[in-house]
């Protein structure tokens, strides 16, 4: 067997700086047979440079859902406090949010999973954060990473 890794990015469809050191990857991803979006936060550092445990996968189906809902939002946010769009199941006990926030006195589109289990129940780790500003350039990604992913 000559490729023993189980991870195989396939194609990247494009990125946004988010600071000087990092910036979110639209990238499409291939594991276990099964092609999904993936959107990361990469950091470029002097001692370390590649994707962070910050992000999220999409299936085709999830991955419509979100073009769907980030499709509907107006160029400029409507109203300045935090709201929840929509929620697509991931699998048993995780859902993907879709939800604007307010950080810093910044309006952003999150995506981040939700996690209900015996143990815990709340928000993950895993999710990205797109500027409200991005978020036409993200649909644009995202859109150009559901035609490879609707492949599967």
């Amino acid at each position: 067997m000559a490729e023993s890794r189980e991870f195989k990015p396939l194609k990247e469809a494009g990125a946004i700086p988010i600071s000087d050191s990092s910036e979110l990857k639209f990238y499409v991803d291939e594991y276990r047979g099964y092609k999904y979006a993936s959107v990361r936060t990469f950091v470029k550092g002097d001692t370390y440079s590649g994707p962070t445990k910050s992000g999220v996968t999409l299936n085709a189906a999830v991955l419509e859902g979100v073009i769907a809902t980030l499709s509907k939002l107006p160029p400029e946010p409507d109203v300045l406090e935090e709201k929840e769009l929509a929620r697509f199941p991931k699998k048993m006990g995780v859902e993907l949010v879709v939800r604007i926030t307010i950080f810093r006195d910044s309006t952003g589109v999150d995506l981040r999973e939700w996690v209900e289990d015996v143990d815990y129940k709340g928000w993950s780790k895993k999710g990205v954060r797109i500027p409200y500003k991005d978020v036409p350039k993200s649909l644009e990604f995202l859109k150009e990473m559901q035609k490879l992913v609707a492949k599967a």
